[in-house]
């Protein structure tokens, strides 16, 4: 079958990476794609949020199925205007991305079916939320309640700094000022991840993202500075904890509210001393757990998806490489802030040592020199023995690459490597 890709970044590269393996498939089209998934695609002239432009191509090009990479997209309702023209697509409808698009929607969900998570207050006033910031105290956490790439949950530490977060969302920097707070929680964080088609629920496995920009997790938070795959935290026992307390209750709820989840949900978790707590949800695969993951996906992805969008999804299995996978991400110097854009990045055409896949992020094509064009500009990863291995080959790799405007994490898996 013929195959559309929705997407742009890193993640959409590593998706494509494995969506060409498939038994299943004819074709590989993306949009609006990048020029890593342009090795591996061809690339379609489209604005992904004309729905009509999109339907029209799908129609033209005979594509069988959509595979809708990022969150924006499926808030949009992307997948809900395919489906309604005929059109089989992967991910969320725009109801059920809500678990992403809103977190006040997401933490209701969680009290009206007691899964796990933080308490909290929602406030659509700075003025209120203020007030319960001095009731309260720090340690505390601010969330922008919409789509924020990653940059709209504050971590405060002291009063002033949360203070300030919740300024910054009501003055509109990620949209309509709306604002959720949550109490502090202490704990390791992980990722889980999981298809489901509505009804059933098929675990795949788990990742550690590093969120904070600086080395030692300092620093803002991002969209994310690396990963790895499977993160050693989360245990058997854990696994079977999350699904059973957060993830099955949530798929239960939204079936019951008429309104089924099907596609990927990723439970962002921390693991407390209660047990895993649902931090958020994302309605779609992560950025940059996506490269780990892809890299050691085993099974078909293609027929993995359709089972999940064609409702067929009960007694599939998903088979992993038993290596350990880990990406280094290598941002633009300013990152999670104002970048320039536009420098030439050199070096990948070389032979890497294998195992080692470099994921196109924020990239375009100046002529025919690669330059960067983004926050998250490349992802280096590699899969090795273990963790230690995995890390040091993709760090040589790293270094490998001519890119003088970009800079990287040097601690990626330093928890794992820890343990």
């Amino acid at each position: 079958m013929n195959v559309l890709l929705i997407g742009s970044g890193g993640r959409e590269h590593a998706l494509a990476y494995a969506l060409v393996k498939s038994k299943r498939l004819n074709k590989l089209f993306a949009a609006p794609g990048n020029p890593g998934i342009g090795q591996l695609a061809e690339i379609a002239n489209l604005k992904i949020s004309d729905h009509a432009a999109v339907i029209a191509f799908c129609r033209d090009q005979q594509i069988g199925f959509v595979v809708v990479g990022p969150e924006a997209p499926l808030v949009a309702g992307l997948v809900d205007d395919l489906k309604a023209a005929g059109i089989p697509a992967f991910g969320p409808t725009k109801f059920a991305a809500q678990l992403e698009g809103s977190k006040g929607f997401t933490k209701d969900l969680c009290a009206k079916y007691n899964i796990p998570t933080a308490a909290y207050e929602r406030f659509k006033a700075e003025a209120p939320a203020l007030a319960y910031l001095k009731k309260m105290g720090a340690p505390i956490v601010v969330k922008a309640d919409g789509l924020a790439a990653g940059k709209g949950v504050t971590v405060a530490m002291t009063l002033a700094e949360s203070e300030a977060a919740v300024k910054e969302i009501f003055a509109g920097r990620f949209g309509e000022g709306e604002c959720v707070i949550e109490e502090f929680l202490e704990g390791e964080e992980a990722s889980f991840f999981v298809l489901t088609d509505g009804v059933d629920v098929l675990p795949l496995t788990t990742a550690q993202d590093h969120k904070r920009v600086g080395e030692g997790d300092t620093g803002p938070n991002t969209g994310g500075m690396g990963a790895y795959s499977p993160a050693p935290c989360m245990t058997n026992a854990l696994c079977d904890e999350a699904l059973e307390k957060i993830v099955k209750p949530t798929v239960k709820g939204l079936a019951e509210m008429g309104h089924p989840y099907t596609g990927v949900l990723y439970a962002g978790l921390i693991l407390t001393a209660q047990g895993p707590k649902l931090i958020e949800y994302n309605a779609r695969f992560g950025d940059p757990e996506t490269q780990v993951l892809m890299i050691r996906l085993e099974s078909d992805l293609i027929d993995l998806l359709l089972a999940t969008t064609n409702s067929t999804l009960k007694g599939k299995v998903a088979a992993w490489k038993k290596q350990p996978a880990l990406t280094v991400v290598v941002a633009a110097n300013g990152y999670p802030g104002d970048v320039q854009k536009g420098s030439p990045i050199n070096g990948l055409n070389q032979d890497f040592e294998k195992g080692v896949e470099v994921f196109h992020a924020g990239t375009a094509l100046d002529g025919e020199a690669l330059v960067s064009n983004g926050g998250r500009v490349l992802n280096v990863t590699a899969t090795g023995d273990d963790i230690r291995s995995a890390q040091a080959k993709a760090y040589r790799v790293v270094d490998a690459i001519n890119w003088t405007d970009g800079f990287c994490r040097r601690d990626i898996g330093w928890r794992a490597l820890e343990k």
